[in-house]
């Protein structure tokens, strides 16, 4: 089981006990504003959701990591990260997360992203990261901007976000791009 660290987060792969913090989490209306998973509307809508990330760790070879984001201290889950791969021969993986919204504008968002950028980049070796956000999640644009990803687009109409087609932003870093950015960020 892969277990990532930073100072304040323990980013570590899930397990079915984490149902009802991935369930409460998927259900607050905060955090599905700009989700296109929608809210569950039962549990067990997000146990085959849990379950499908549970398989895919058994996977060989593995094609995505999804962690649930714990602070350190007290270990108390807020959050998911993820980084899904793409092709081997291209090396790159998209990156997604959602954080509960008690944990908001505290960095932890950042950090467990430049983590997993940092595992991306080194463990997997992969060449390049990308990432979307609906036009309007401001938050998520400046988290990615903060952590060296650049704006390269815009998607129109990419998002099915409760029954509107919603415009995206895409963003990447490249491998090179996040050596430069971590040594300016020292």
């Amino acid at each position: 089981m892969t277990m990532l660290k930073t100072k304040r987060l323990n980013i570590r792969e899930l397990e079915l006990k984490d149902i009802d913090n991935v369930h409460q989490l998927h259900s607050l209306p905060e955090t599905d504003e700009f989700n296109t998973l929608g809210i569950p509307k039962t549990i067990q809508v997000t146990k085959t959701i849990l379950s499908e990330w549970l398989d895919e760790q058994n996977q060989n070879p593995r094609n995505s990591y999804v962690f649930g984001i714990e602070l350190e201290e007290v270990r108390k889950f807020i959050g998911l990260i993820a980084i899904n791969l793409g092709k081997k021969n291209y090396r790159t993986a998209e990156v997604w997360f959602k954080v509960h919204k008690d944990f908001w504008r505290n960095g932890y968002t950042t950090d467990a992203l430049t983590k997993m950028l940092d595992f991306g980049f080194n463990q997997l070796q992969l060449h390049r990261i990308e990432a979307g956000c609906a036009i309007d999640n401001i938050a998520s644009s400046k988290v990615l901007e903060k952590v060296g990803m650049t704006r390269e687009g815009l998607k129109r109409k990419k998002l099915p976000i409760r029954g509107e087609w919603k415009d995206n932003y895409f963003y990447a870093i490249l491998e090179e791009d996040f050596i430069s950015h971590s040594s300016q960020s020292l």
